[in-house]
């Protein structure tokens, strides 16, 4: 029979199953850790995609509107469908952001601006695009007290009105 005392001694210095125990502690920690990285290159991509857009539309709108627009009084108005679809939409007209990205609201808006130049006046278009991100994994952060809803944010582009 074995002593309890020398089964202890035995128990104490045998490390088989240590690492298995190490992993199975950091494995949450690694997962977590991979999904915030997943999420967050996703969430980049979605961003870039909008600022990508709203550059788009401001090319789109410079060309589109007529040179003399200021001098004529005009306004962009009529503009505002075609400049929400290229920055929502890809070519084919399919939705471009993934889950939980979504754009609020995109206005063109028209600028006059008066100088000693060749026209004048200018025309500058500005378009803006207001984008609201909401994080999967804000529910995690609250574990530890913190919050992490939504963040909403304004990307703007400008271009001179070339004119048609």
């Amino acid at each position: 029979m074995i002593c309890p005392q020398t089964l202890m001694n035995r128990l104490r210095r045998d490390e088989t199953g240590a690492a298995l125990v190490e992993f199975a502690i950091l494995l949450p920690i690694l997962l977590l850790l991979f999904a915030v990285i997943i999420e967050g290159g996703r969430l980049m991509w979605s961003y870039q995609t909008v600022v990508a857009g709203v550059r788009d539309a401001a090319r789109y709108v410079a060309r589109a509107a007529p040179q003399n627009i200021c001098s004529d009084g005009g306004s962009l108005a009529g503009y505002a469908d075609t400049v929400g679809d290229i920055v929502r939409e890809s070519i084919s007209g399919n939705a471009l952001f993934p889950a939980g990205v979504t754009v609020l609201s995109v206005t063109p808006t028209l600028d006059c601006i008066t100088g000693t130049y060749r026209i004048s006046p200018v025309g500058v278009v500005e378009v803006s695009a207001r984008l609201q991100i909401t994080f999967p994994f804000a529910s995690i952060f609250g574990f530890n007290g913190g919050t992490l809803g939504t963040v909403t944010t304004t990307v703007r582009d400008q271009n001179r009105v070339f004119g048609t």
